[in-house]
């Protein structure tokens, strides 16, 4: 299965009878699964379905979605508001008792707000479902449209992906070659830091003085890290094979790269490793931005 993106945009419109409608979706970045909806007044019949089938499709990411409906090609219907009229009636002629104007004429009445109505025709029942069936299905279309514009940068982020992750095991080979990190090269700088410390002083104790060389010795060794750096490599490149909804999981591995990278930069004794170090977590900070996109 592809890897998907979280972002993307589509659109796609349609008639059906005297209503033409257009649906605009856009995804962006998010922990779950968003649907955001803005319909027409009237049109909620519409949501249950589009969530409904926005969860089949998509597993993360904020999606907004607008809808935008119109009727066209029924002749409109004009209709005198009676009610208004009367009122506008029964008004003038109190006023006309009071002042002495020129009567009103009928098209200045009929100009009044409110005394004229311009409606459409009133639609059916079976005319509006099938509509709405319309419009569900257009959702439908646009959202695998959606899907396809994720699945295409998903398919160049993974080209990115797995090249930051090229770079981070070759990182990790450097710092498994360098010299540094060799034992007897350890045992020098210990040494070195045991003669400096006896030159100092001759009252350490020559059993404790042991004990805390071996504790040193071991926390300058980072095979540990190492290992630990390959195998989540290896953990992400099959990741990145195996495709779908992986953003979580590898956003977690980029959590525990981060840790190692942070740890070998701690223990390094040594300028060669402690650059490595900093290139790691340089390296892995770029890794984790672009995995925030992955659905």
């Amino acid at each position: 299965m592809a890897l998907s993106s979280m972002t993307g945009f589509a659109r796609t419109g349609g008639v059906h009878d005297s209503y033409v409608w257009a649906w605009e979706l856009k995804s962006v970045n998010g922990k779950g699964l968003d649907l955001r909806l803005r319909l027409p007044l009237g049109w909620d019949a519409v949501e249950a379905p589009a969530r409904s089938r926005a969860a089949e499709l998509l597993a993360r990411g904020t999606i907004y979605g607008t809808l935008s409906v119109r009727r066209e090609g029924d002749a409109p219907v004009v209709r005198v508001n009676e009610p208004v009229l009367a009122a506008v009636l029964s008004s003038m002629r109190e006023v006309a008792q009071r002042i002495d104007a020129a009567p009103a004429t009928l098209d200045g009445i009929l100009a009044l707000k409110g005394v004229i109505e311009v409606m459409d025709q009133q639609e059916s029942e079976t005319d509006r479902r099938a509509a709405e069936a319309a419009v569900v299905a257009g959702f439908g279309a646009v959202l695998t449209d959606l899907v396809a514009t994720r699945r295409q940068e998903g398919a160049a982020l993974a080209g990115v992906l797995g090249t930051r992750l090229d770079a981070i095991a070759e990182a990790a080979a450097r710092a498994e070659a360098a010299p540094g990190r060799r034992p007897e090269a350890i045992r020098s700088r210990l040494a070195e830091q045991v003669a400096a410390l006896l030159g100092a002083s001759d009252r350490f104790d020559a059993d404790r003085l042991h004990q805390e060389a071996i504790l040193i010795a071991s926390k300058a060794d980072i095979r540990e890290e190492l290992d630990r750096i390959v195998a989540h490599v290896g953990q992400g490149r099959m990741l990145l094979a195996q495709g779908g909804a992986v953003g979580r999981r590898l956003d977690f591995l980029a959590q525990e790269l981060q840790r190692e990278a942070n740890t070998l930069c701690a223990k390094a004794n040594d300028v060669e490793l402690s650059n490595i170090g900093l290139e790691l977590k340089t390296l892995v900070e770029q890794f984790r931005e672009q995995v925030q996109n992955l659905e």
